[in-house]
């Protein structure tokens, strides 16, 4: 793999949080935004407007619940996790349209878009 094929597959299996709005916004219902996070309720305070939670360690049983005709967007923590690179293998090796938000909720708090509480 070249560096520039490594930067396309990159890409196009990721969303920034704007990258996400403009899509939500040119492409409305297109998509279906997954908080993989794994944490007991006192750590996860909040989720993103909208997000339907499935844990990455239920996602294997849990995952008929996902719509096969709509992009998959999952997210975790942070840059660190790596939550939602695993949730996106395991979506994509099933069959799914997957993208992985960048900077997961982390970054989506900095930017001050909208969540939720749990």
């Amino acid at each position: 793999m070249t560096k520039i094929e490594y930067l396309e597959n990159h890409l196009d299996l990721t969303f920034s949080p704007m990258d996400y709005m403009n899509y939500v916004k040119e492409q409305d219902g297109a998509c279906v935004l997954v908080d993989v996070r794994n944490a007991p309720p006192h750590l996860k305070k909040e989720k993103i407007q909208g997000a339907i939670e499935i844990p990455l360690h239920e996602l294997r049983d849990r995952i008929d619940e996902l719509p096969k005709d709509k992009v998959i967007v999952v997210y975790c923590w942070d840059t660190w996790c790596n939550m939602g690179k695993k949730a996106s293998l395991l979506l994509l090796q099933e069959g799914y349209d997957v993208k992985e938000l960048l900077g997961g909720i982390a970054a989506w708090n900095i930017m001050k878009l909208p969540v939720e509480a749990l």
